[in-house]
């Protein structure tokens, strides 16, 4: 109770206003000029408008998905508004050799890697779970493992040029959610993995960011589609989607809230959560891992 006492109101205030002051830097276009970006599930919605944003901001810009064609008009598009150089390279993400080579490929399109832009899905739909471990598999396998390949893959230039990793989640990755078990399931798994990896990078002074991304419904074609007649909330629309994302991975916050309501933020923030995970890393001994 003493230790409770003399510690928590300075450690309260310390996050307070870490949070206040990170939030509130600026964020500025140039920021991206001259970055080089890779995009995942860049065909359509989010990550169609990020890799649009990017090329505005003069960024040069890799993007993937599945289908060449949409990939192509995406490209044309990106350098119509002004990217520094645009590419594109098609495959599917749960092709493992796919996910193991496609980073390498993209660093030598542009020479290196500033930001790793994680952003792809499976597709499903809204079912109550009836025990379909092949669909826990596949979402797990897309949605999770895939992000650990390639950020694994991107570490090497990322630690080169001190670069940042984005990872778009949601709001079912940290609060429970009906009739999306799986998807959610891979969605928590994100945070636990990521926000693991960067308190790691924390102590072993490895200067490169990971920015979670935790959104409500956004109105892209899919996800309308997937929630009609099921979900009765207003959905926040996309391209203002992807510029808030952007913005968080160029000013290196931890986490970012997208949604219609300010409640989610404030509730799912938790800064018990991070008080609690300070306290707890002063109980390891991390010297020989340090050193190594």
């Amino acid at each position: 109770m003493a230790f409770m006492k003399k510690y928590l109101p300075p450690i309260l205030v310390f996050f307070l206003a870490y949070h206040y002051y990170s939030a509130n830097e600026e964020f500025r276009p140039e920021m991206l000029q001259g970055k080089k970006v890779i995009v995942t599930g860049a065909s359509k919605g989010i990550g169609e408008q990020m890799a649009y944003h990017l090329a505005k901001m003069g960024a040069h810009v890799v993007v993937t998905a599945r289908s060449k064609e949409t990939l192509k008009k995406v490209v044309s598009h990106c350098l119509e508004l002004g990217a520094a150089s645009a590419h594109y390279i098609a495959g599917s993400m749960e092709n493992v050799t796919f996910t193991e080579q496609f980073v390498a490929q993209a660093g030598k399109l542009m020479g290196g890697l500033d930001m790793l832009i994680l952003n792809h899905i499976t597709n499903t739909s809204m079912n109550l779970f009836s025990g379909d471990i092949h669909l826990v598999r596949r979402s797990m396998e897309v949605n999770f493992l895939s992000y650990v390949v390639l950020s694994v893959a991107a570490l090497p230039m990322l630690k080169q040029s001190n670069g940042s990793i984005v990872v778009v989640s949601s709001k079912a990755g940290k609060m429970a959610s009906p009739l999306v078990a799986p998807y959610s399931a891979s969605k928590f798994a994100l945070d636990g993995f990521f926000s693991s990896v960067r308190m790691e990078h924390t102590v072993t002074k490895v200067n490169v960011s990971i920015t979670l991304c935790i959104l409500g419904l956004i109105n892209t074609d899919t996800a309308i589609k997937a929630v009609t007649g099921i979900l009765n909330i207003d959905a926040s629309p996309k391209e203002e989607c992807a510029l808030e994302i952007i913005k968080g991975g160029a000013l290196r916050q931890e986490e970012v809230y997208y949604d219609n309501s300010v409640w989610t933020e404030l509730l799912l923030g938790n800064p018990g959560r991070k008080i609690l995970e300070f306290l707890f890393l002063r109980s390891y001994s991390l010297d020989k891992f340090i050193n190594n």
